[in-house]
């Protein structure tokens, strides 16, 4: 029985022709900005997007730490939700390495910030206080795109004291599939985007970070001081530029997936699902049957993080199919019965 991995999106393997495009990569060394592939990747992103330039690096914690570095001095202040990626999952990286104050906010059911929170965060200018320089959003959040509108609301309180906008865009191009629009749209607002390859885009490693030319130009100097400098990391562009030919669309047959899964899960009695909104599946169960629930999918080859709590998250993706699908629920309902 193959063994369905519902951990994450990120435990995608290569596809075949992934494969092939990182074999037959043209490289150099992106240290000295020769590896072609790396520099067409880049290019790509920030045209696509919106922006100036864009770097590529190793993963989605840097990106976002690389971002609040170029934005902020030490002894600066991000705003940021109080269950965000960057401020809880990322080992307080900002404040152990940019000597940067994180500022949370309760986040709201929907993953946004209240902008009245926000303003009533950002600081006055007093030798008292860290200085606010940055407001930190996530797309999406716990499988949920931002609302319609939002980011340019914002983006507009931003404007109006100083700030800086970055977006943790791990799974920009899921939100951008789920709402029907270019997520060039969905990045407009913002001054820095960090964007995922390596989740449901299904590429080994690495994300891209995008903004202003003289942002990325900081970045890179940052990149090399974090241990982020990397020499024919063209072999992985071309995973990334696979990927984004290939991947972006098919995206939607992971939220058909996690659709089928999240109704499939709601029929069994004693199991309550949140909306599905994307590729991500919250599904709360007894707590007296988390036992019989990890006996029931390791018998069944499914591999899910359950802990401890009730509170059971799973993730549909491009090694997924609808087999896996059915298997899941199946296990399920075997636990609970």
């Amino acid at each position: 029985m193959l063994v369905a991995d519902f951990r994450s999106d990120t435990v995608t393997r290569p596809t075949a022709a992934m494969r092939d495009a990182i074999a037959h990569a043209s490289v150099g060394d992106d240290v000295y900005g020769d590896d072609p592939t790396v520099n067409a990747l880049q290019d790509r992103l920030a045209a696509d997007l919106g922006f100036e330039a864009a770097l590529f690096v190793p993963s989605g914690t840097q990106s976002n730490l690389i971002a609040l570095m170029a934005h902020c001095q030490r002894g600066d202040e991000y705003i940021v939700g109080s269950e965000a990626h960057t401020f809880k999952y990322e080992a307080g990286g900002a404040a152990v390495l940019g000597s940067i104050q994180p500022q949370p906010v309760p986040q709201a059911a929907d993953g946004t910030l209240p902008l009245d929170a926000v303003k009533a965060a950002i600081k006055p200018d007093d030798v008292h206080f860290a200085r606010s320089r940055v407001l930190c959003l996530e797309n999406t959040w716990h499988g949920q795109p931002l609302p319609r509108g939002y980011a340019q609301q914002a983006r507009a309180l931003c404007d109006a004291h100083g700030l800086a906008l970055h977006l943790d865009g791990a799974r920009l191009f899921n939100a951008a599939i789920a709402q029907g629009v270019e997520a060039r749209e969905l990045t407009a607002p913002f001054h820095s985007v960090s964007v995922c390859l390596s989740k449901g885009l299904g590429a080994p490693v690495g994300s891209v970070l995008l903004g202003s030319a003289a942002l990325i130009a900081q970045a890179k100097r940052l990149r090399k001081l974090l241990g982020g400098g990397w020499r024919q990391a063209g072999l992985l562009a071309a995973a990334a530029m696979h990927a984004l030919d290939h991947h972006v669309g098919r995206l939607a047959d992971d939220h058909r997936r996690a659709q089928q899964l999240g109704a499939g899960l709601a029929a069994i009695p004693g199991v309550r699902v949140e909306p599905v909104q994307t590729n991500l599946v919250y599904v709360h169960v007894p707590a007296a049957r988390l036992d019989a629930l990890r006996d029931a999918l390791h018998d069944a080859g499914i591999l899910a993080s359950v802990g401890s709590a009730p509170r059971i998250r799973l993730v549909t993706h491009l090694d997924i199919n609808d087999e896996a699908v059915s298997r899941c629920v199946q296990a399920f309902a075997e636990a609970l019965r």
